[in-house]
């Protein structure tokens, strides 16, 4: 069967009550039919639930349809994308450890390597989505232990090659983990370039529709067994109502990010082309720096646009005040299509030369392409950009 059929038939198995759609599992604990089962649930000898913290039927559900779509082989899902991120980490380095990292990150993934993990004494090098495989080579030490990056970046939407990073993990016996949030399973599929462990904000594209919170690291077996011990002695547990949400939104997954994708490219395209934008980047555009990469290990560019305006703030805050249809929020993954100014929200914290390093300026907006209509899209964005180009000349 194509994963598109298995993201709707893999299922819980029916109760006595033979329930078409799988019932929502909302209980702390389980119950022993014996002694000796407790005591073989706790020895591990034998499968099955004791307590939501450690496994949930919808949990469980949600993570065997992720492992399905990432091709992993087993997975752990926690509360947030950020819990994720941190257990994957955490789980698996110690002190004296060193950390092999893309610079391009989401704002909190960075604060949990250079405030949390240091604290710990894991020492870490940031290197430019762009260096070559010799510069990513160079910079592993004798205690490197792991590569993480984003591909795509958020929000500059850099790609790191992942056929590249694959092949020094492979070589140096390092871990490979990749945030595939952007992307998602639909238009990239990590471990096919050696990756160890996938990330997933399930937030975003995962639930689509901007109703739970949830998080979801799976991959190698030998790997998610100490991040599954993290996770259930430290309680970063997803609910099994966001399990049971998530997962019925799997359903839809492929057909959603069609249409996102598709929306995404016209936008683009369509704003690429008016002469006050000035600059539009997306990695399926031919003028992205990195658009042969971005075809050879992307079915499909994502859906993500950023634009630059020029004017810095103010402008901004004109363009996003003549907006009719798009909210302003500083998620992503939505139905609804989204624009947020990453400069003052999402890596407000990063200091001036980071935010330079990263292509992050006053003039730039995010926009998660929704689902809506595409050109009511571009009649929306292209009004908002030619209003606020005038209040800029006004001014």
């Amino acid at each position: 069967m194509e994963k598109q059929t298995k993201a709707i038939r893999i299922q819980t198995p029916r109760t006595q009550y033979r329930e078409h759609s799988t019932p929502l599992f909302l209980t702390s604990s389980f119950t022993f039919e014996s002694a000796e089962q407790g005591q073989g649930l706790f020895e591990e000898t034998i499968d099955g639930n004791i307590y939501s913290r450690f496994s949930n039927p919808n949990v469980t559900e949600f993570v065997d349809k992720v492992c399905m779509l990432e091709n992993a082989q087993e997975g752990i899902a926690t509360a947030t994308g950020m819990a994720a991120v941190f257990a994957s980490m955490a789980a698996l380095l110690k002190t004296g450890d060193h950390l092999l990292a893309s610079r391009a990150l989401f704002g909190s993934a960075h604060q949990i390597i250079t405030q949390i993990l240091s604290k710990w004494g894991i020492t870490y090098t940031y290197l430019d989505a762009s260096a070559s495989e010799a510069d990513w080579e160079a910079a592993i030490l004798p205690n490197s232990k792991m590569i993480y990056l984003e591909t795509p970046s958020n929000p500059g939407l850099e790609l790191v090659d992942l056929a590249m990073i694959g092949r020094l993990c492979k070589k140096h016996n390092l871990i490979f983990n990749v945030d595939n949030c952007f992307a998602t399973p639909v238009v990239q599929t990590p471990t096919d370039f050696g990756a160890d462990l996938i990330i997933h904000s399930a937030t975003k594209y995962m639930d689509g529709q901007g109703r739970v919170l949830g998080g979801i690291v799976v991959g190698k077996a030998e790997y998610i067994a100490p991040i599954r011990f993290f996770c259930r002695h430290t309680g970063p547990s997803l609910s099994s109502f966001n399990a049971w949400t998530l997962s019925k939104s799997l359903e839809t997954l492929h057909l959603r990010m069609e249409r996102h994708c598709a929306n995404a490219m016209q936008l683009a395209t369509a704003l690429a082309n008016h002469a006050d934008v000035l600059k539009v980047n997306y990695p399926f555009l031919e003028s992205h720096p990195q658009y042969e990469l971005a075809k050879a290990q992307m079915s499909a560019g994502g859906a993500i646009v950023t634009i630059e305006l020029e004017g810095g703030f103010e402008r901004i805050s004109a363009f996003m005040a003549a907006l009719k249809i798009a909210s302003l929020s500083s998620n992503l993954g939505d139905s609804r299509t989204i624009v947020t100014n990453p400069f003052t929200t999402t890596h407000a914290k990063l200091k001036a030369d980071e935010k330079a390093a990263l292509g992050i300026t006053e003039g730039l907006v995010r926009i998660s392409v929704g689902l809506e209509a595409i050109q009511d899209l571009i009649e929306d964005f292209t009004n908002a950009v030619e209003a606020s180009a005038g209040v800029f000349e006004e001014n």
